[in-house]
């Protein structure tokens, strides 16, 4: 099989993806003699967007595949030339490459907030200029993906729902999240290019226009199975849904019938899709049409398909678009990254908000399971601790905050993603990391997959790490 082209065959300069000031900064590091020194930076996001429980992690395969072939091309450095950048730093610039290891959680991971999730290893230069690639391929893809997970919940398994998203996706952010809807449950997408670069199986009908380029609905609906006798879904709301399109979407199949072919379905766009979904149904069965199915598109999202199903309406799919793939009502999820270690010394940001104290320090990162075999807690400890010494969790805030764990059962979070600059061997297909996501969910405490009110999932500290924590913050406290 043909290697899907990925991201980074997309005309783009890489490395100048990314913010001023991480190049700005990049300069600094190299004038200051800083740039070769060791350093690790920690990703990771403090709030779950829409009120959930629970977040969808994807992006990586992207990040890697770019960093794979990170390089500054002439053009790249003769227009930061112009731009003001120095010319000793240019001609560093000119032969660097991406060398640094990443540890990361698995895409289609279900993940939580404060865990860290990708810890960048390498020289303080290479980790910093990858900072806003990093984070815009991550944060958006885990968006998306948490967001078509979410409407995964509530599609029944007979069902199936496909990202119609493109025309209203944010520019070119509609090819990836094509492939994070993939991810997060979506059978397939309209975004033919996306299906390109992904492997995604593609889909799609016909809009209005065509039925209002023909003299009557009956007319277009006839010449378009003609050209595709098997593969016809009709958008049947052009003109009055059960008055004209369903009648004449009924004539269209049983000459299809006749001619050895079967209709595939209906698509509603509009209206009250409870309510002529039921009469279309019934207006099918009645016909010896029980096989065709009924879409539905139009501004659809986990609550309004959540309500559908409790309205018991006879929808087979659901084609979801604008509220997808922007993430309509909480357009992004707020994943940070910060420095945490430098020059073999731990670092750390400390903020007069508790809660944005960062953790200080190279770590490893466990999940732990309760005794039914369920996600129970995150624990985040020192790169040096032996996890099989950790007897116990503590809050990351409050130290009187604890929780056992030296019993239970646990497994490594982060797994090697790029080694010395080189790409580990890591899933890429959409569709097999959907399936992880899938086995990962069955893992999750039911009460954290609530939309409204879910239990928050606790993630704790080892000792050694509070220490650590608090014992920098004294020491800063003191220089002051």
């Amino acid at each position: 099989m043909k290697e899907n082209p990925g991201i980074r065959s997309l005309d783009i300069a890489w490395p100048l993806y990314t913010d001023l000031y991480e190049l700005t900064m990049a300069q600094g590091y190299f004038y200051e003699g800083m740039a070769e020194k060791a350093a690790s930076f920690d990703y990771f996001f403090r709030k779950v967007p829409c009120g959930g429980g629970y977040v969808v992690f994807a992006g990586m395969a992207d990040v890697v595949d770019v960093l794979s072939d990170f390089r500054f091309s002439s053009e790249a450095l003769e227009y930061l030339r112009a731009s003001g950048f120095q010319p000793e730093f240019l001609t560093y610039l000119r032969d660097f490459r991406f060398k640094g290891t990443i540890y990361s959680a698995h895409e289609g991971e279900i993940v939580f907030p404060n865990t860290p999730l990708v810890v960048v290893e390498g020289t303080l230069l290479e980790a910093q200029l990858i900072e806003t690639l990093l984070l815009n391929m991550v944060n958006f893809q885990s968006l998306v993906a948490t967001r078509a997970g979410r409407i995964s919940q509530v599609v029944e398994p007979e069902r199936i729902f496909l990202d119609f998203g493109l025309r209203r996706a944010q520019g070119l952010g509609g090819i990836q999240a094509a492939r994070a809807a993939v991810i997060g449950g979506a059978a397939a997408t309209s975004n033919v290019e996306a299906g390109r670069r992904y492997g995604i199986r593609i889909t799609g009908t016909m809009a209005h226009a065509w039925i209002q380029a023909f003299d009557n609905e009956l007319e277009a609906f006839r010449a378009f199975v003609r050209r595709y006798p098997d593969r016809s879904i009709l958008l049947v709301d052009t003109y009055h849904t059960l008055a004209s399109g369903v009648p004449n979407a009924i004539i269209t199949a049983k000459e299809l019938e006749a001619r050895g072919h079967r209709l595939l379905g209906i698509r509603i766009d509009s209206g009250d899709m409870a309510y002529l979904a039921r009469h279309a149904r019934k207006m099918l069965d009645e016909a010896g049409l029980s096989y065709v199915k009924i879409f539905a598109s139009n501004q659809l999202d986990e609550w309004i398909i959540r309500s559908l199903n409790e309205q018991k309406a006879p929808i087979d799919g659901f084609g979801v678009g604008t509220r997808l793939v922007t993430s309509y009502q909480c357009p992004a999820l707020d994943g940070v990254y910060k420095l945490s270690s430098f020059d073999g010394r731990p670092r750390m940001k400390i903020s007069d908000d508790p809660e944005k104290t960062t953790l200080p320090g190279r770590k490893r990162v466990f999940r732990y399971y309760d005794a039914g075999g369920l996600f129970y807690r995150d624990g985040i400890l020192l790169a040096e601790e032996d996890p099989q010494h950790v007897k116990r969790l503590v809050h990351p805030v409050h130290r009187r905050l604890w929780t056992p764990v030296g019993d239970l059962p646990r497994e490594a979070l982060l797994h090697p993603v790029m080694i010395e600059g080189r790409p580990a061997d890591i899933e890429r297909d959409p569709y097999r990391i959907n399936e992880y996501r899938r086995r990962r969910l069955a893992l999750t405490p039911p009460e954290m997959l609530r939309f409204e009110n879910p239990h928050i999932y606790k993630v704790g500290v080892s000792e050694h790490l509070w220490e650590l924590k608090h014992s920098l913050i004294e020491q800063k406290q003191h220089k002051q």
